[in-house]
Formats: C-alpha cells, sequence, structure tokens
C-alpha cells in the first residue's frame, strides 16, 4: 500500500507522536526487557533492581552477555518502530528512509565517513605520543562476528533516532536544525549507561547524533548514516582496537592509549577524547556545506 493510500497519523503534531513514541519504547526497555535480562542473567532479585539497574546494566555491556542485550535492542527498536510506524503514524516502513534512489551514492559515502575521521583522531593521538599500537591479532571469525554486532547495532539506533525520531521532529519544526538538535541529545542520552561515560564523551556523542543526522535533514535517506554508524563502530573497535562507547571488542590492531584522559578518552575509548570533538566539529561544518549545495535545491520537494 503507498503512503498516498494510508490515513492521516492518529495525532497530527510529530513531537507528540515521537514523545508517546519514547514513552513507549521506555516502557519496553526499563519496565519490561531490561529487568527481565537482569534477572536472567545476573539472578538479581526484584528488590534490587531499582537500585542497581543503571549499574547492573553497564555490567551486562562489558560481559559476554552483549550480544543478548543488543539482540534485546533490536527487538525493543523493530518492534516499536513498526508498531508506531504502521498504526500511529499510518505510514509505511519504507516511508522512514529506506528508498533505494541514491542507495550506492548515499552508501558509499556514509562507509567512507567512519574510518576517515576516526583514522585523522587516531594518527593524532598517536601523534601526540599518547597511543602506541602494540600487536597484531588475525582472528577473521572474531571480526566477522563483531561485524555482526555493529551492524545490528547501527540498523537498531537508526531506525530509532534517525528515522522515526528524526523524521517526526522535522514533521513539526519547520527549522531542520531544530529537530536535528533535539534527536541529537535524545541519542546521547540513550548510552547514558554505557560503561566510562564522562562529560566529554557525553559531548561527544552529542556530536555524533548530529553527523549521524545531517545527510537525513536534507535526504530523508538513512544509508548514509546507518552505513556511517556501522564503520565508526567496526573500524573504532574490531580494527583500531579502541573501546565502542565504553564497550571492548576484540580486535585487529592492539591499541594502548596513554597519558592525558583528556586526549585518550579513558575507559570510553577514542569517542571520549577532545581530539574527537575537534575532528566530529569540522567534519560537521564540512558536511554542512557540502550538503547545502548539494541538497538544497531540492529541499522543498524532500518536504512534500
Amino acid at each position: 500500500m503507498s503512503d498516498q493510500a494510508i490515513k492521516n497519523p492518529v495525532f497530527r503534531q510529530g513531537w507528540l507522536r515521537v514523545l508517546l513514541f519514547g514513552v513507549a519504547f521506555g516502557i519496553l526497555a526499563l519496565l519490561i526487557a531490561i529487568p527481565a535480562v537482569l534477572i536472567i542473567a545476573l539472578g538479581m532479585p526484584l528488590d534490587k533492581l531499582k537500585e542497581q539497574t543503571l549499574s547492573s546494566l553497564s555490567e551486562l555491556l562489558t560481559t559476554q552477555w552483549l550480544w543478548l542485550m543488543v539482540l534485546v535492542e533490536l527487538a525493543i527498536s523493530v518492534i516499536s518502530v513498526g508498531i508506531f510506524r504502521l498504526w500511529i503514524d499510518r505510514r509505511s516502513l519504507g516511508s522512514l528512509g529506506w528508498s533505494p534512489d541514491g542507495i550506492l551514492n548515499e552508501a558509499v559515502t556514509g562507509l567512507f565517513m567512519g574510518p576517515a575521521l576516526l583514522g585523522i583522531t587516531a594518527l593524532l593521538m598517536m601523534a601526540s605520543g599518547h597511543l602506541e599500537w602494540v600487536d597484531i591479532i588475525w582472528d577473521p571469525s572474531s571480526l566477522f562476528v563483531s561485524l555482526g554486532l555493529m551492524a545490528i547495532i547501527a540498523f537498531s539506533e537508526e531506525l530509532v533516532f534517525r528515522g522515526y525520531v528524526l523524521g517526526n521532529l522535522m514533521t513539526s519544526f519547520r527549522n531542520k536544525w531544530v529537530a536535528l538538535v533535539i534527536s541529537a541529545v535524545l541519542f546521547a542520552l540513550f548510552h547514558f549507561a554505557n560503561p566510562g561515560l564522562h562529560t566529554l564523551a557525553f559531548a561527544n556523542l552529542f556530536l555524533a547524533g548530529l553527523l549521524l543526522g545531517i545527510n537525513y535533514i536534507y535526504t530523508r535517506n538513512l544509508w548514509f548514516s546507518f552505513f556511517f554508524h556501522l564503520s565508526w563502530n567496526f573500524f573504532q573497535g574490531p580494527i583500531l582496537g579502541f573501546r565502542v562507547s565504553g564497550l571492548a571488542l576484540p580486535s585487529l590492531l592492539v591499541a594502548e592509549p596513554k597519558g592525558d584522559l583528556f586526549i585518550t578518552g579513558g575507559d570510553f575509548g577514542l569517542e571520549g577524547s577532545i581530539l574527537n570533538t575537534a575532528v566530529s566539529v569540522i567534519a560537521l561544518c564540512v558536511l554542512t556545506v557540502v550538503f547545502e549545495k548539494k541538497y538544497s535545491q531540492g529541499e522543498m520537494s524532500l518536504k512534500a
């Protein structure tokens, strides 16, 4: 069924649909799925859930239960987005941004961005004497498993934060930048329980949300952000050997950050470094100029 044949959304305001979606997502995650995982995985008594939920969630993300948490995130994302898109927005799932139009250009650009930005950041860290790679571990099966893990994370989070949240916010705010900023804040807050999170890391997650959404506000296409997210996480962790938003993964290169935590990012990894902040801000400015020139002509037609 085409979107033209689907009725108007149940709630006209996009921001209200996002708010209700957030409530539903939170109920599924915080009140049902995560407590169930904590009880099953850690054997946590019900009376301790309220006091230790966040700390225990961080613990799960650093253990063998990471795969289970990622699959739970995928299930919650697909179920909640599917229900809200079809029955509240009353639009097709494809309209979230999975159009095949321009897929090759968008995917290749996004795939290139992750290694480019992280490679520059890592080289700056190494040049400043804060990084040394001490070993190479070639394990194809481990890399393949990590790639699958990163793909699931990228798909789940792009489906939610760019496809559903940002897409709906753009129908409520005449200024697309307001919608982008709000979605980036929500994206950063979503990672609040990640191990090793600190103030600078949170700011960098916000910048990452802006970078991942910058293409979407012009194209309404998720291919750029999905491949950007995937390549960013995979290159950062399984290839370069850094923690991925605080998560330690098997890697090809064994990285040994040293010195000032302001530079190395501490336990959160490269995303907690001031070097990452600088590179992200420059990249955001460059992408804004490029996309503004490339897509501004057709922006009005995309809003239709």
